[in-house]
């Protein structure tokens, strides 16, 4: 039963991906989040049912000009090796 509770929640993470991606494809902003409480979320939005939270995610059209600079990043050849 375990495992399968945590395939699920696997499987509703990538579900979560592909609502994201489907998002962004409507020109929509999208702002994916982990790390909140929980408990609290499915305590205030989803009492009384079987539903629990698995991450958030807030979907509009941003301000390009509140955007900050994209932290650098490694190139192909220094992050990857194939042999």
């Amino acid at each position: 039963p375990e495992a399968i509770l945590w395939g699920g929640f696997r499987n509703g993470t990538l579900q979560g991906a592909y609502l994201i991606l489907a998002a962004r494809a409507l020109g929509l902003d999208c702002g994916p989040m982990s790390g909140f409480n929980n408990a609290q979320v499915d305590e205030t939005f989803f009492a009384g049912t079987p539903w629990k939270s698995n991450f958030l995610v807030n979907l509009g059209h941003g301000d390009a000009s509140r955007l900050h600079a994209r932290s650098p990043r490694l190139d192909f050849d220094e992050a990857c090796r194939i042999e």
